[in-house]
């Protein structure tokens, strides 16, 4: 059975939440009254804010907070005595597949973002922004397809030789989380140039983005290379990282070794390497401990493939 892949994943991995996020922020302080929230809640047809002083987040507090306040019938209160102090937050440079993942977690409406290095309030965060800012990039991918509309065969037919390939190599540095995705997202504008399919084109995507993301996370670097010829896209990623003990059980979706501070980060969710397989037509993954691990994995670019 072939195995469907939606572009709006493919873009929820690539966008970062700086790039959709409202950044005219709407804030409140800690020492303004529960009346004045009431009164900008109204006025602004919101259903809560930041509570900000300075350029920091102290708190959040909602339109239920505020109800729970009326109901209550106390008098007029400062907000830092209502508001939800230690909030959950986004970082402006996560993928926005995290935020995504966070909202289905936590039910809010809304999550502040902050700038990973400062701890600075940037933006905010909500269902509908992401749903627009992922409406809009599909709607530009959507015109920038329309122009190159020719297939991946013209690419190669312009070309006389007896064994046609296009190799891509890029070096991956560990723990590098500020260029993190770039390679991947690299590879995809050369596949578009080279007018791969678009169903291919995202299982690609969405492969080379998590294989990129484990050796940011895991190991101190590696390589990944990329080779395209008429009838396959086949990515080779090698590193020199501490290996992996147990492949079987790195396998099973969920089951990750990432210390707490990687997961602080929205990182290391245990669905790298499950979401790799997937996307493939082949995955074939070797590891030795304390040496490193080598993943080779193909997808098929003729008419007929499956993923298996």
């Amino acid at each position: 059975m072939e195995t469907k892949f939606d572009k709006t994943v493919e873009i929820l991995f690539e966008l970062k939440v700086a790039d959709v996020m409202r950044k005219d922020i709407i804030s409140i302080g800690p020492s303004d009254m529960m009346s004045q929230l009431k009164k900008t809640l109204q006025e602004r047809r919101i259903s809560g804010l930041p509570v900000v002083k300075g350029s920091n987040l102290v708190g959040v507090i909602s339109i239920e907070d505020l109800i729970r306040w009326l109901s209550d019938g106390d008098a007029d209160q400062r907000v830092e005595e209502v508001m939800s102090k230690n909030p959950q937050c986004l970082y402006a440079d996560q993928p926005l597949i995290h935020a995504v993942k966070k909202f289905d977690q936590f039910g809010f409406g809304r999550f502040p973002v902050l700038d990973r290095e400062s701890g600075k309030l940037v933006g905010i965060i909500t269902r509908g922004v992401i749903i627009n800012g992922t409406l809009k990039k599909l709607e530009k991918e959507y015109k920038e397809e329309e122009i190159r509309q020719y297939r991946a065969s013209h690419f190669f037919g312009d070309i006389s030789a007896d064994q046609k390939k296009v190799t891509l190599k890029f070096k991956i540095s560990g723990k590098d989380f500020d260029n993190a995705g770039k390679a991947s997202t690299t590879m995809k504008k050369n596949l578009k140039r080279m007018g791969i399919q678009p169903d291919i084109i995202q299982r690609a995507a969405i492969a080379s983005y998590e294989a990129e993301m484990n050796v940011v996370i895991y190991t101190n670097g590696g390589v990944m290379q990329y080779t395209i010829t008429e009838d396959k896209l086949s990515l080779n990623v090698t590193d020199s990282g501490p290996g992996i003990d147990d492949i079987e059980k790195a396998m099973q979706p969920g089951y990750t070794t990432s210390e707490s501070w990687v997961k602080e980060l929205g990182f290391g969710a245990g669905m790298g390497l499950p979401n790799i397989k997937k996307c493939s037509d082949k995955m074939d993954l070797q590891s030795e401990v304390g040496k490193g691990t080598t993943l080779k994995i193909e997808i098929l670019i003729g008419e007929d493939h499956e993923v298996k």
